[in-house]
């Protein structure tokens, strides 16, 4: 294990019908590869020592002995080898056949479990040959190989890295699945042989069937399914293999792949606990559920400590939508937004909505749903009013953007100055105005506030607030200024998420499928403002009449936030771990010096600015995390910083 993660593997090799000791040379060969990546688990398909298809010919004795002497060169094979291996192959108990998979680590046989749900249907003949191990004693165990070995449906694997249970094919198709009954006992992963057959439209159902049942018990899943070398004569397997954590597929094979294939990928198990502590249905499941009887425990070899090839891929956006999924999200999360807005608006009986307009993209998007709220309630646009408010800062180019976009969005618009009031506040309390320190800043961010709930009780409005969820992470907002709203809309978008949801809205202004007048024109603002670089504008321009403050170089890139807040926030991530998968995510973007500066600066940021999110208005959440103390984070303003700086000092 390294950070969490555990390094599996799904193995499909082609297959001899009948020929076990053939087969058995085929899964060595994808053994000591896997062995060489650093894979603490690999699995193969169900009776991948007989093959599948064997037919009647389960019923002869040759073919049973055969399997077993495969298996014995199996474990031979893995004397000097720390993976474990997992495969399938009939075995004889008291009378009868089971379809079992054999757990083999170190020259031993840990455990047999037999598959319980026996199809007998369609193209399945199953129960011709063999019998459930749901029919078998608690304490039953078989002499295989020269050994005494334990025959439960019922058992756990425990690791040094993680705890896993075993399903055979069909299992996963009943009702309620063993694995079900395996992990609320705790089991993490959950290991499936298979030799689902292939037709139209199964093969995604599977998958669908794969990362539900992974979802719903909140486990990684390794699945293997026979390939290439079974009997076609009725049917074809196509070697389905799926690695799956808490639902997310993380890797997949190549089907119809003529020959012996191997899939690897690293579950999370740390994210997996982590997920089980927090949500309050998977332990009271724990505590309810009483059902199956005793379950058996096995304990592996200690692993040696190797390191692993990591092949996983971390998005550096983690909270922006999938290409695949873009449109559809992107749809939904403003939905939500103003949605959120509509219903306030219609509960407080509040016709008129003021809000503060920079041509920055955070009251971009702001206002762009606030009018979507506004269409929602059949109000007039007009009842938003949007208020540009000029000081020391602001430059020709937000100032155009605010205005150009208030009208054609159709918003009623004014114009506020600030700098005279600032300027008396300064006299009045006695600041010097040639130095630009927090004073100089959070001053013009309060008298804007003023300003907006001023006009807002004037006009019997509610203000909506602009600021977005990393600017709340990173305490980025003066507190009781831009920090206040009766309504904040973005609190709950990150700001990679504004910047992806802007650039979409605009795109779809230029196919005209947005129902606002000159789509064009609208399309071409919000590109510009997309380019401009993110400021509050509280200082002075430079000579050019450019932005001098830019806040990524004074916060740091809000991409490295937003990643280091997800994992943060929706896992629970220590700061090492962190840092490795910000190494992957950003490999060739940033060093890992100023990896390391960012995320201590975020650490430091996020603990020290809890008091301002305590305070927070409302705002709807759109995604998987929010900073509300009424939802998703409660936390101390007085926490201390020092266990997570002190972790960041040693990477």
């Amino acid at each position: 294990m390294k950070y969490g993660f555990v390094k599996v593997a799904s193995g499909v090799p082609e297959v001899y019908v009948g020929d076990p000791r053939r087969n058995v040379q085929a899964i060595e060969s994808l053994v000591i590869q896997a062995e060489g990546h650093g894979v603490e688990v690999i699995v193969f398909p169900e009776l991948c020592l007989t093959g599948y298809t064997c037919g009647d010919l389960f019923g002869q004795q040759l073919l049973i002995d055969e399997a077993e002497v495969a298996l014995i060169h199996l474990l031979n094979f893995s004397r000097s080898l720390d993976i474990i291996s997992v495969v399938g192959l009939p075995v004889a108990y008291n009378g009868s056949l089971l379809n079992c998979a054999a757990v083999v680590q170190k020259g031993k046989i840990l455990g047999l479990v037999p598959k319980t749900y026996l199809p007998c249907y369609h193209e399945f003949y199953e129960r011709r040959w063999f019998t459930s191990g749901a029919t078998l004693p608690v304490q039953a165990s078989v002499w295989l190989c020269g050994q005494q070995v334990s025959i439960n449906v019922r058992t756990l694997f425990h690791t040094p890295s993680c705890t896993f249970g075993i399903e055979l094919c069909e299992d996963l198709w009943s009702p309620i699945p063993p694995s079900s009954q395996l992990t609320l006992a705790g089991a993490e992963l959950i290991l499936n042989l298979s030799a689902s057959s292939d037709a139209a439209g199964k093969a995604a159902y599977l998958q669908s069937l794969v990362c539900h049942q992974s979802a719903r018990c909140t486990c990684g899943y390794v699945y293997s399914a026979a390939g290439f070398g079974e009997s076609t004569t009725d049917v074809v397997f196509s070697g389905k293999a799926f690695i799956v954590e808490n639902g997310k597929l993380l890797a997949t094979g190549e089907v119809h792949h003529l020959s012996s294939q191997l899939v690897e990928g690293e579950i999370d198990v740390e994210l997996l606990r982590t997920e089980r502590r927090t949500r309050s249905t998977f332990s009271s499941a724990q505590a309810f559920h009483h059902e199956g009887g005793a379950i058996q425990t096995v304990d592996t070899a200690l692993l040696t400590g190797r390191d692993f090839t990591f092949t996983r891929q971390f998005s550096p956006t983690p909270f922006v939508p999938a290409e695949s999924a873009l449109d559809e999200r992107c749809a939904e999360i403003l939905a939500i937004q103003s949605e959120g807005l509509a219903q306030r608006l219609h509960h407080t009986g509040v016709q008129t909505a003021v809000i503060g307009i920079s041509g920055g993209l955070d009251s971009t998007l702001a206002l762009l749903v606030t009018a979507r709220a506004f269409d929602l309630l059949g109000l007039s646009r007009r009842g938003i009013i949007g208020i540009t408010m000029p000081g020391f800062g602001t430059t020709d180019r937000t100032h155009t953007n605010a205005l150009g976009l208030m009208k054609e969005l159709g918003v009623s618009s004014r114009e506020i100055d600030i700098t005279k009031a600032v300027l008396q506040h300064f006299k009045d309390i006695g600041h010097d105005a040639s130095v630009h320190d927090t004073t100089y800043e959070n001053a013009q961010a309060r008298e804007r506030t003023q300003i907006l709930m001023d006009i807002a009780n004037q006009s019997n409005g509610m203000v909506v607030g602009t600021g977005d969820l990393s600017e709340l992470a990173l305490g980025w907002c003066t507190y009781n200024g831009d920090h206040m709203s009766m309504y904040s809309v973005n609190a709950g978008v990150p700001k990679t998420l504004v910047r992806h949801l802007v650039r979409w809205i605009a795109e779809q202004e230029k196919k005209g499928t947005e129902n606002t007048a000159s789509n064009k024109r609208v399309a071409d603002i919000l590109l510009d403002i997309l380019a401009t670089p993110i400021s509050p504008e509280l200082i002075p321009a430079d000579d050019k009449g450019e932005i001098s403050q830019r806040t990524e170089d004074l916060v740091g890139p809000y991409e490295l936030h937003d990643f280091f807040l997800y994992y943060t926030l929706r896992w629970g991530f220590r700061p090492s771990k962190i840092f490795f998968l910000a190494q992957h995510a950003f490999s060739n973007e940033y060093t890992t010096d100023v990896l390391k500066h960012w995320l201590t600066n975020f650490y430091r940021r996020f603990f020290g600015q809890q008091f301002k999110r305590s305070c927070m208005p409302d705002g709807p959440k759109v995604g998987s995390i929010g900073l509300s103390p009424r939802g998703d984070w409660r936390m101390p303003s007085d926490a201390c910083r020092d266990a997570w700086l002190a972790e960041c000092e040693t990477l």
